[in-house]
């Protein structure tokens, strides 16, 4: 598997990341399947993946019990990274944003217990809070990467002056944000600034949460336990005006013998050598799927066509509903 580093940084994973959010999804840590997720985590780093995204808030908690289980036998062969900031409440859902520095000493003693670590390779800011200026949270994580608990400081769908003040306070090592061939805004201000400060970028979603690997249309019926039955990109009426991107990916992934997630990968890794993708995935197969993207090349004469069709369509629907829209770009 190929490697890159973030940023500046020294801080080198595999060319594409595990998302693993979807591992602990809605499960009983007593469940009979334990085993098999655990095993599908191992099998995920046995195909070459280096990389693994948690958080606190996945489950919540139980998501990072599993990936340290899972990971525990190899821990030094793999960089972790977790997230801290959401309150949540006694009935396990988010309640707002907690960024105070007590808050992030708390919340990494627990992540260190659930992940079976010493260090967390890569801890970020699951969204800023609005109520703690970013420079504390800086300065609280720096404490954690001096006492050895934490190597590497990254925040999540930061605005760009958001990045700016924390790089000053503590070096900051990646952003992690949505991003793909349908939610490209990071290009228009923060990559720019990212490759100035040498800060590597971890997009998450990189596959449209599915909908750009053509599996998904308008008359694809969304369980109301899907989260995505909930975002306005994901109504009936937005996903079939967005069907021309899916087409379109689809055409040039036949041209080249690929899947659509393949050219969507493919893509994401030709914009800049320090962007690191993290698809997520329960299924072995889509894992082995992704990992070919990173063979496949596309010339400048790929890009330059899907820049082009991707410039004439129109992208429908926000990504989150408001609340969620008010988390982003802080």
């Amino acid at each position: 598997m190929q490697t890159r580093e973030l940023g500046r940084s020294g801080l080198v994973v595999s060319a594409i990341g595990h998302g693993c959010t979807g591992i602990g999804r809605g499960f009983d840590r007593a469940a009979e399947d334990a085993p098999a997720r655990l095993r599908f985590l191992r099998d995920t780093f046995e195909k070459g993946v280096t990389f693994f995204d948690t958080a606190e808030l996945y489950g919540p908690y139980v998501n990072e019990e599993l990936v340290g289980e899972a990971l525990e036998p190899v821990r030094d062969q793999v960089v972790i990274a977790t997230k801290f900031g959401f309150r949540i409440g006694a009935d396990g859902r988010m309640a707002g944003t907690d960024s105070r520095p007590e808050s992030i000493f708390r919340a990494v003693e627990g992540s260190l217990r659930r992940l079976r670590s010493e260090v967390i390779d890569l801890y970020y800011q699951h969204r800023v809070d609005p109520d703690v200026p970013v420079e504390e949270v800086a300065g609280a994580v720096g404490e954690l990467i001096r006492q050895g608990k934490v190597r590497h400081f990254g925040l999540s769908e930061a605005a760009v002056d958001t990045v700016r003040r924390a790089h000053a306070v503590q070096p900051v090592t990646a952003v992690e944000t949505e991003y793909s061939m349908w939610s490209r805004e990071p290009e228009q201000a923060l990559l720019p600034a990212l490759e100035e400060l040498g800060i590597g970028f971890v997009p998450y979603s990189p596959l449209g949460k599915g909908f750009l690997t053509g599996t998904i249309d308008a008359a694809t019926e969304l369980a109301a336990t899907d989260n995505r039955a909930g975002m306005p990109r994901f109504s009936a009426e937005a996903r079939r005006a967005n069907q021309a991107i899916v087409e379109m990916i689809a055409q040039i992934a036949a041209e080249k013998g690929a899947s659509n997630a393949q050219i969507a990968l493919a893509w994401l890794l030709s914009r800049k050598p320090w962007i690191v993708p993290i698809p997520n995935t329960t299924k072995l197969h889509r894992v082995e799927e992704n990992l070919k993207a990173a063979e496949l090349k596309l010339g400048p004469e790929d890009l330059a066509r899907i820049d082009a069709a991707l410039a004439a369509l129109e992208v429908v629907g926000e990504r989150y509903p408001p609340g969620g829209m008010a988390r982003v770009g802080l």
